[in-house]
Order: structure tokens, then C-alpha cells, then sequence
């Protein structure tokens, strides 16, 4: 049974969580405690704490997510009609391993049943456990990180935090499909991990693209089976966070927009808030960014997998030696782009249909190919 696996909430915590507002989310969203394990539903949202930072430290130091619990059920929601459970947490195991086997088994059966895990966890390495939970799904994953690092490191001195992306990509079965990395600084990264996002044929939009512009984000996230966010990416005036010091990085408003595109994306099946170091101020834009997840999700228009097209306009632009297809959505002004299928694998037939931009299709219609197809096209060929 997957509630062996959690510790409930403490009784201090839940007479807390009832001491919000009746209109609070604390008196909204169904706990796991000593008393009462909750029968779960499908179509559903689970939220999970995960007491491991080992990633980031050699000794584990993270004790309870209770800030995080308290800020977020102080929240009020919005016009939504999803049961959200509280499952407690997964205490940290006798290794990191041991740690990842639960997480990999909760995630798993949870998914199984359409409900969305939300990991509020310890180090990002807890991604890992996240992704090997898809392993008996049949079908290949789409990673997105909001990160300022690729997290490729293979050094002998590497924080599993900062090199768990390595594990993914060379561990079997190998089912990732694509990377992509939202806010990456350049100088946190050193040139054979950017050429090598180049050769294998994943995406990577710097900072200040993103902060310039963050609808160039939200196709990304529409095309993500799980998501993954480094809070080391939120720069220390915004998130309270002083270590370590971060002078650059996305501002609360930026974080929150990027989370709110992960909950509307239709494709979204897990998501995971990581590398906090637990403060007071912290603990506020987490819970915000949860909330963002949330809202999203209430507004998901189950346009994707595309199953039919008659509300869909289609387009085709002849470009070179190819014909690009279009299709807006009638409903929601949003594009996809079809990708020439040459693969056998079963495993990659979800991928024909990828999301992009109106910036996508204005610029096929000059004769520029986007630049994610050619990337998409040239995986499927592999």
C-alpha cells in the first residue's frame, strides 16, 4: 500500500492547518493524519513533502516542510472544484537510493490514477525518482527544469542536485524524449555541457529571454510530462533565500507565471519545487508558486492530445523542401506543429504534435524553420 511508504501530518500541524480562515485552503484540502487516511480519487492533485536533501548535502538536514504547509493553507483558493490531498510526508531513507524507491513507488501508482503529484521536496536529484516513475508506462518523457544550471555535472566533488540529468540520460531504460531548461545562466555552465544540449537535440532558453519574454515558455510547458523547479533559480531578493546568494534569477512574479504554465498544460502529469532551504521568507513564494500550479490546473482546456480537429484551423506554409502544418485551437488561440512521424517505436507516437507559437508560424511564414521542429523532427528520425 502506497500510505506504508508516508508519514501523516503531526497533530500540532493539523490543529494549525484548522486554525485558518473557513474560507482558507486549509479547510478546503483533505489531510493525511494519525486519525484519517483519505480514500483518493481520480483527476485528482496529491501534495507530497520528501525529507531528503542529500543531493545537496552529504548529511541530511531538512527536518519538516511545516512552513511551507502553513503559508500555502493560509492561501485562499480560487474558483476551484479538484480534491486536493495532503499525503504527508516520505521520511528519508537509509540511503538516497532507498529514498528514491519510495518516491519512484508513490509517484508511480499515483499517476496510474490521474492524480498529479506536487513534490514539495528536498534537493532536485529527487527529479530522478520522479522521471523512473514512468518507467512501466510505456511511453517516453519530456523533462522541464527551471534551473540555472543544466545539472550535467559529473565531477567527483558534484552535488547530486547538480548532476542527476547525467543519471536520466545515461541510466536504463532510458525513456526521456526531451530536455528542456527554462533560465539557465551561462556562466553557471561551462561550454561542453551547452554543446552537449546542442547534440542531443534538447532546448534551453537563457534568463533573460525568458524574463523578457516568458510566453516563449509556455509551448515548452505544454509538451512536459514532469516539472522540475530549482528555487536556486529565483534570484535571493526575491525568494529570502541567501544560501547560497543568488544576485540573478527569475523575480516571484516570473516564478509564478512559469508555474501557472506548468498546471494549465493538459500534458503535465508531475510536478516538483526543490533546493529551498526551508526559511520563513522562502516558504511564502513556494506556497504562491503551488498556488499558481493550482490555478492552472483549473484552467486546463484538454486540448492536447489533440482528438479531433474541427475546432482546429489548419495551416500549411511551404518552406524548402517541406510543408509545415499548423493547427490554432478555435478555443484557446494556441499552435501546434505536426512533425513528421519516421519513428516505429510505439513509444513515440505522442510526440507527432508539437506545441509552439504564433511567433512560430509568422516566422515559417518568412521562410525560417522553428528551430524546436527541426530539433523534434531530427529525434523522431533517430
Amino acid at each position: 500500500m502506497m500510505f506504508d511508504f508516508l508519514q501523516p501530518l503531526s497533530d500540532d500541524l493539523v490543529i494549525d492547518i484548522h486554525r485558518v480562515s473557513n474560507q482558507a485552503l486549509g479547510k478546503k484540502v483533505i489531510l493525511h493524519n494519525h486519525q484519517e487516511t483519505p480514500v483518493l480519487e481520480e483527476d485528482t492533485i496529491a501534495i507530497i513533502g520528501v525529507l531528503d536533501n542529500r543531493g545537496l548535502n552529504s548529511v541530511n538536514t531538512l527536518e519538516d516542510l511545516d512552513e511551507i504547509r502553513l503559508q500555502f493553507y493560509n492561501l485562499f483558493p480560487g474558483n476551484w472544484n479538484t480534491n486536493i490531498y495532503d499525503l504527508g510526508d516520505i521520511i528519508a531513507g537509509s540511503t538516497i537510493e532507498d529514498t528514491y524507491y519510495v518516491v519512484k513507488t508513490v509517484c508511480a501508482e499515483l499517476i496510474k490514477k490521474r492524480i498529479i503529484p506536487i513534490i514539495i521536496g528536498g534537493s532536485q536529484d529527487i527529479s530522478y525518482a520522479m522521471y523512473r516513475a514512468y518507467d512501466n508506462l510505456d511511453q517516453m518523457v519530456n523533462l522541464v527544469a527551471v534551473d540555472g544550471k543544466f545539472d550535467f555535472e559529473n565531477g567527483q566533488n558534484s552535488e547530486l542536485a547538480d548532476s542527476y540529468l547525467s543519471k536520466m540520460i545515461v541510466d536504463e531504460p532510458n525513456n526521456l524524449f526531451n530536455y528542456c531548461n527554462i533560465g539557465y545562466q551561462t556562466y553557471y555552465n561551462s561550454q561542453e555541457e551547452i554543446d552537449l544540449i546542442e547534440k542531443l537535440y534538447f532546448d534551453a532558453y537563457r534568463l533573460g529571454e525568458v524574463s523578457h519574454n516568458t510566453t516563449i515558455a509556455e509551448p515548452v510547458f505544454r509538451d512536459a510530462d514532469i516539472v522540475s523547479i530549482d528555487m536556486r533559480s529565483v534570484k535571493s531578493s526575491a525568494s529570502g533565500n541567501k544560501k547560497p546568494f543568488v544576485p540573478n534569477g527569475f523575480n516571484g512574479k516570473e516564478i509564478c507565471i512559469l508555474a501557472r504554465y506548468s498546471g494549465i498544460s493538459d500534458k503535465v502529469s508531475s510536478f516538483g519545487v526543490f533546493n529551498h532551504n526551508n526559511s520563513k521568507e522562502e516558504s511564502v513564494l513556494i506556497s504562491q508558486v503551488i498556488w499558481y500550479f493550482i490555478e492552472g490546473y483549473h484552467y486546463r482546456s484538454k486540448e492536447y492530445p489533440i482528438g479531433t480537429r474541427e475546432n482546429f484551423i489548419k495551416y500549411i506554409v511551404p518552406i524548402e523542401d517541406e510543408e509545415l502544418v499548423f493547427y490554432k485551437s478555435n478555443y484557446s488561440e494556441r499552435w501546434w506543429i505536426e512533425i513528421p512521424f519516421t519513428n516505429s517505436s510505439n513509444k513515440l507516437k505522442r510526440n507527432t504534435l508539437l506545441p509552439c507559437s504564433n511567433e512560430d508560424y509568422i516566422l515559417a511564414t518568412q521562410q525560417e524553420i522553428p528551430n524546436r521542429w527541426w530539433k523534434a523532427q531530427r529525434k523522431n528520425s533517430i
